[in-house]
């Protein structure tokens, strides 16, 4: 069996710098542990598969996988599965729906860019004496605010604190909500916010540039500038840029993507 495979660096305009993905489109779906087999081999932060809905155009179910889990959400590879669709499978359409166990995701051109349609995940205070104490133990560092959203968030008060964490990730991961995000305003008069993701449960100690981490930044920065459109700055070592406007209940992300490479997985 041969199977397309496109390997996309998102939310950037350069490459070798977003976060990379992997794109496999199926005509039928791959048992489970073949698509985590793939996504291991593929050795990249995610790997996405779509297979298109029967009799549907434009829609398609949408999973994804990193080196060892499947996740519920995903921006970057979001991103990159529509750029496949909407470049080079069907080019008639300007937008795509992918049926998520996030449920219904978007992603459509947009002022020469792709932007992705997601839901908001509203960040709340963190109140357990115990996890706070763990957060700082873990990031090394004291951020002003902790709150939570299944990822927890720290907020600091500048982007140099955020820029010198060094976490123990052995801590990281055995925190209560293992993924932690954190953020600051940013310096740059450029972008609005900065954030660095930690993620080693997932098999990725810092991913690159998350999209699904401004479904959290979002409202929380949104509230805080008074805002609903605001630009984050991801300053991991490969960086990512995220154009965020807040349109209800949704989130809408967007920025470049560069093709990296195309070809066949031999199954």
């Amino acid at each position: 069996m041969k199977i397309p495979v496109f390997q996309i660096d998102a939310f950037t305009d350069q490459p070798f710098s977003g976060n990379p993905a992997a794109v496999c489109p199926l005509d039928e779906w791959l048992r489970d542990d073949e698509m985590q087999a793939i996504a291991a081999e593929m050795n990249l932060s995610e790997t996405a598969f779509f297979r298109p809905k029967e009799n549907v155009d434009g829609e398609h179910g949408l999973r994804w996988f990193t080196p060892t889990v499947e996740v519920d959400l995903c921006g970057h590879a979001t991103l990159a599965s529509g750029h496949v669709v909407l470049l080079h499978l069907n080019r008639n359409l300007s937008q795509v729906t992918f049926h998520t166990r996030s449920g219904e995701l978007g992603v459509q051109f947009k002022d020469g860019l792709l932007e992705l349609d997601f839901p908001t995940n509203p960040p709340t205070k963190l109140d357990d004496p115990t996890e706070i104490q763990a957060v700082r133990e873990a990031l090394g560092s004291a951020p002003q605010e902790i709150l939570h959203a299944n990822t927890t968030m720290a907020v600091f008060e500048s982007e140099s604190e955020v820029a010198a964490l060094q976490p123990d990730f052995s801590a990281v991961a055995n925190l209560n909500e293992p993924w932690l995000l954190a953020t600051a305003p940013a310096d740059d008069a450029e972008y609005d916010f900065v954030s660095r993701f930690f993620v080693p449960t997932a098999g990725i100690n810092e991913d690159p540039a998350t999209g699904s981490t401004h479904t959290i930044l979002m409202p929380y920065w949104a509230a805080q500038f008074g805002k609903d459109e605001l630009v984050g700055r991801q300053i991991s070592k490969r960086g990512g840029t995220m154009f965020c406007r807040l349109v209800s209940n949704r989130v809408k992300i967007a920025w470049h993507i560069v093709e990296v490479m195309q070809g066949e997985l031999a199954l």
